[in-house]
């Protein structure tokens, strides 16, 4: 679960990785990126520092290059201009973009009055309002976040393990054999029925006509027409805005009805102390002062974990089997080792790890820095937005040699770095359910793995295609089950 998306992010992304072995298996895809001096500095030494480079094309090619295609813009940039240039587009400021792992150090562990996080200006905010954890800044963000701490902590979340595992084999049963079937709708549905439970306490589909069901329905319509065209349009016009408008407030209004009846139905009942559900946590939630979450702020987080927790998780499921099923080494190594029950949950670890390094589902975050900084040789005013790309930095030739190929391998017996490998983001951002999120990963990776003989349903792979501020498999990872085992 991410947000964002869950956008995210990590005081140690290798939190989530395995135990370290006596020492890496491929010592030699692995590197080092060499140091690169960043982090605040005085407007003194700012004058000494070279100006950061320009993407030389006019602000509107710009804003549609990077909106439509942005693995290219950004890798041109960097091909071009060198691993630190500005873009011009819409964030008010730039972005300086950056791929440097002591850059993002210096941005991961900055003080938050220092370089607060650009999420509070991004087209999430009309969206998911600015009471979530997501898209609030300082005291609000800070508050918000140690309200929702205790329902994704470790025990929280190994009780959520034979829900997910119950949730997997209940969809996997359904999948037709010898037909093309697109995985990412697939994978959420799993995901979707396990964010439905945790947050809400609904085991399995909810009962028709209840406000759970519908907001189920809500939430899958609402998802599947974030890929229109017009989507992309839809987010550009709301980068800056506080409140929704047009189609985008029609469709909100869709989610909020259910979402509020949810919590006015859960308000009045009598177990809350018995339950372990998300919502009944925060129903009983009280900041240090005494305060209570009221409705918006209730439906703010909620909307937030629904959203945002379900589909980037499917999405990186959907993208691990896309890699797999055309990489036929690791493909087969991942099946044999999860049908013999030989270094199983190593190699399931390094396939997840791995999928996520080279197609992460949130290619780039930001902040803005309040201060002058330094960027390695060059140097960047106060109040300059500066966008990490995940996609870059996890692409590096000197961290990961030949960073575009498919290699699982990489991570076994190795923790990925703090600061090299960022899918959850970093510092005090860090995505809320990473270990959700891995959770999620590990159960149905496996359960497929066991499960299911897959193959491509034709061999070129399958290109990326944004969709609000994710990066997802734009024909929906299609596979073909060439057989099922019990």
């Amino acid at each position: 679960m991410a947000t964002s998306p869950t956008a995210t992010e990590s005081r140690g992304a290798a939190a989530d990785a395995p135990p370290e072995a006596e020492g890496p298996l491929f010592p030699e895809l692995v590197g080092a990126a060499p140091p690169s001096p960043a982090g605040p500095i005085e407007a003194a030494e700012l004058a000494t520092l070279a100006t950061v480079p320009t993407v030389p094309l006019p602000k509107v090619a710009q804003t549609l290059r990077f909106s439509m295609r942005q693995i290219e813009f950004v890798f041109k940039g960097r091909r071009e201009l060198g691993e630190v240039f500005r873009m011009r587009g819409v964030i008010p400021g730039g972005p300086v973009i950056t791929s440097h792992p002591d850059h993002v150090r210096s941005l991961f562990t900055a003080k938050p009055e220092q370089a607060p996080s650009l999420t509070g200006e991004s087209p999430l905010r009309p969206i998911l309002g600015p009471n979530s954890v997501l898209t609030a800044v300082g005291p609000r963000h800070m508050r918000q976040r140690k309200l929702l701490l205790p329902p994704f902590h470790g025990e929280a979340i190994a009780q959520y393990t034979a829900m997910i595992a119950d949730a997997a084999e209940r969809e996997i049963d359904r999948w037709p054999v010898g037909e093309p079937l697109a995985l990412a709708p697939r994978m959420q549905a799993i995901t979707l029925d396990v964010i439905m439970a945790g947050i809400f306490g609904v085991e399995g589909r909810p009962a028709p006509g209840t406000p759970e069901a519908a907001l189920r329905t809500a939430v899958r319509k609402t998802v599947a027409a974030s890929t229109w065209p017009t989507s992309q349009l839809t987010e550009l016009l709301h980068v800056g805005r506080e409140e929704a408008m047009g189609p985008l407030k029609f469709g909100l209004a869709m989610l909020d009805r259910p979402l509020y009846a949810v919590i006015r139905q859960r308000r009045r009942a009598t177990d809350l102390d018995a339950r372990r559900d998300i919502l009944s946590i925060l129903l009983q939630a009280r900041t240090e002062e005494g305060e209570a979450l009221d409705d918006k702020e209730l439906r703010d987080e909620l909307l937030t974990l629904v959203l945002a927790g379900h589909e980037t998780t499917a999405n990186s499921l959907a993208w691990a089997w896309e890699r797999l099923v055309r990489n036929p080494e690791p493909h087969a190594a991942l099946v044999e080792a999860v049908r013999r029950d030989e270094d199983a949950e190593e190699r399931v670890e390094a396939t997840i790890v791995e999928t996520m390094r080279s197609r992460p589902v949130i290619p780039i975050i930001g902040r803005r820095v309040q201060v002058p900084w330094r960027l390695g040789d060059h140097g960047v005013e106060p109040g300059t937005a500066i966008a990490m790309s995940i996609l870059l930095v996890h692409h590096r030739e000197d961290v990961y040699p030949d960073p575009f190929a498919f290699r699982p391998e990489r991570f076994l017996g190795r923790k990925p770095g703090t600061y090299e490998w960022i899918p959850f983001g970093g510092g005090i951002r860090r995505c809320l359910g990473a270990a959700l999120a891995m959770a999620e990963q590990r159960v149905v990776l496996t359960a497929m793995a066991r499960r299911l003989d897959l193959l491509p349903d034709r061999p070129a792979p399958e290109r990326a295609m944004h969709r609000n501020v994710t990066m997802i498999p734009a024909r929906g990872a299609r596979v073909v089950i060439a057989a099922k085992h019990d």
